[in-house]
């Protein structure tokens, strides 16, 4: 195992554990993330996103698997077990992640989802009527956002 696919391990290890500082160490201070819900996050939201995900998912469990990487670019599938805080639904979503590295850190993470399949299975019935609408994408991202800020100004 290389040294970033060692990296790429000891951040999900870290994640399985619910160690968000371990995962935050992981980020160099210019990194950006992006998924489906959280767009363009700099190296401060992501890391209290992880911080967020950890503290209020109760009953998040993770998978971690085909973990690869070379000199500067990575990437890995995991998939999340957890229960959608805003419905009380299970959610299973299974992701693909791509990375970049400089100097030993993450400056690029891209995790990869079908938000349509998410919607179903955390919104229910409104989910699947909307959840391929541009509509409900664009609410979802910014009540994402929304719970991001308020958590970096008031929980931490």
């Amino acid at each position: 195992m290389n040294a970033n696919e060692q990296l790429i391990n000891t951040f999900y290890t870290c994640f399985k554990n619910k160690d968000y500082k371990g995962m935050q160490a992981c980020y160099a201070d210019n990194a950006i993330f992006s998924d489906a819900i959280f767009k363009n996050l700099n190296a401060e939201q992501v890391k209290a996103m992880w911080e967020m995900l950890i503290l209020k998912g109760k009953d998040l469990r993770l998978e971690f698997n085909n973990i690869s990487a070379d000199e500067t670019t990575g990437k890995a599938h995991w998939d999340a077990y957890y229960t959608f805080s805003a419905t009380g639904k299970k959610v299973i979503n299974r992701i693909d992640a791509s990375f970049e590295f400089e100097n030993g850190k993450i400056v690029k993470h891209v995790d990869n989802f079908n938000f349509y399949t998410w919607a179903k299975q955390a919104l229910g019935l409104s989910g699947m009527l909307l959840g391929w609408t541009g509509f409900l994408k664009n609410k979802i991202q910014t009540t994402a956002l929304s719970n991001l800020t308020k958590f970096m100004n008031n929980e931490r």
